[in-house]
């Protein structure tokens, strides 16, 4: 199902100005915390790690980009993979001059609070919320959170998957403008959401993997799908990712299974309305790569996966949030997966379940969009990255344009 608008462009002036006292207005206390903007949180290894220079007296400085409009937001940091108290030692909020760099814009940074002062300790596991700022936030402005630690714990919270460079430098220089010098990381550290006051509005979660965290788009560019789908609603709903590169729907792997992290990541993002489910094909591809399944094995997963994926439907209607399930896209001929006959019968089957009507509230067709018309079974090639999974930028493009916008109504 497709329904073309044209984005909206939004161009709109961010006024900066100090922390809310103890007491909001009245009038932004009656609009509900919603979710501006998100990234999932799973433990770090290896190089998606802070380097070992990185780890004590830094400041991080890292950019984001909020899909709706507000005058009064918050900040949601995690800790939640740690296994040591985290302690950030001071904090700010201020306009990034441009996504590309760490600049900030003159005069814009303010100060982030934790129940009035600058130092808050996160527990093990935990996400902590700062104190409001009162700010003027248009849709898509670029934000700088810079946070100054005095030690990360050995085990590391973030997100990998960025497709956004942060950047770091020793001691506090949360309020250095410039930024000079900094080394770069395209990685997100600690940050899991921006909340802002809104009437009226929701947020859209999309529950993912590598294709919804956006592997294969333009780093700092913006351009995955649900960026796509984000311009098109305008900002009158906030998209929040939540994809996971590599991320299965049953089995760790990069990250918690979706089943694990459903609550984190979905239920407990404030303001979700609708969310879109497009997760699946990694664990296909993970149960031939190393060796052929059993028939019982293949029909076994379709029935774990689906049935995942009513149980994903069942707790997101308890909240009263609407469920769309998005197609699987083709896979043949990657080389990693190197999926058979078998693996395509398997996505065959998913997505039949996917389409039949009454198991979720309605179905975005990618797999329809996405594949190539002559081969029905790879990836069209005007839309592949260069490995038979993942989208290029144009593929990204003709899925955020796949999605009805009459869904998110």
């Amino acid at each position: 199902m497709t329904h073309m608008l044209r984005p909206a462009v939004l161009t709109a002036a961010l006024a900066l100005a100090a922390p809310l006292p103890a007491t909001a207005a009245p009038a932004a206390a009656q609009c509900p915390w919603t979710a501006a903007w998100g990234s999932s949180q799973m433990p770090l290894n290896g190089d998606d790690r802070l380097p070992e220079a990185a780890r004590r007296d830094v400041t991080l400085r890292q950019i984001v980009r909020p899909s709706t409009a507000g005058s009064e937001l918050r900040i949601r940091l995690s800790n939640a993979f740690g296994e040591a108290p985290l302690v950030i030692e001071n904090a700010t909020l201020a306009r990034a001059a441009s996504p590309q760099h760490p600049d900030l814009t003159a005069g814009s940074s303010v100060p982030l609070r934790f129940d009035g002062k600058d130092r808050v300790v996160i527990p093990t596991g935990a996400d902590w919320l700062s104190d409001p700022v009162r700010m003027a936030v248009s849709a898509f402005d670029d934000l700088a959170v810079s946070l100054h630690f005095a030690a990360q714990p050995v085990q590391q919270t973030g997100h990998p998957g960025s497709r956004a460079t942060s950047y770091w430098l020793n001691g506090d220089r949360t309020n250095d403008n410039a930024f000079a010098g900094a080394t770069t990381t395209d990685h997100w550290y600690m940050l899991s959401g921006i909340e802002m006051r809104r009437c009226g509005a929701g947020a859209v979660v999309t529950l993912g993997d590598s294709i919804t965290d956006g592997r294969g788009s333009t780093t700092n560019g913006n351009d995955r799908w649900t960026d796509v789908l984000a311009r098109r609603l305008s900002g009158k709903r906030a998209v929040v990712n939540q994809g996971i590169g590599g991320n299965r729907v049953l089995l760790d792997g990069t990250g918690p299974n979706a089943m694990a992290r459903f609550d984190r990541d979905v239920l407990s993002v404030p303001g979700v309305t609708h969310l879109i489910v497009l997760e699946g094909i990694n664990d296909i591809g993970m149960l031939t790569r190393d060796a052929p399944a059993t028939p019982e094995a293949h029909a076994a997963l379709v029935a774990q996966v689906t049935g995942a994926y009513a149980q994903i439907v069942a707790r997101a209607h308890a909240r009263g949030i609407k469920v769309y399930g998005g197609t699987l896209l083709p896979f043949m001929g990657m080389e990693y997966y190197h999926p058979a006959a078998a693996s395509e019968a398997d996505r065959q089957a998913i997505n039949a379940w996917i389409r039949t009507p009454g198991h979720f509230d309605a179905v975005i067709d990618f797999d329809a969009v996405m594949r190539d018309p002559a081969r029905p079974d790879h990836l069209n090639p005007a839309y592949d990255g260069g490995d038979a999974i993942h989208p290029n930028p144009a593929g990204y493009k003709a899925m955020g344009e796949a999605v009805s916008l009459h869904l998110l109504k």
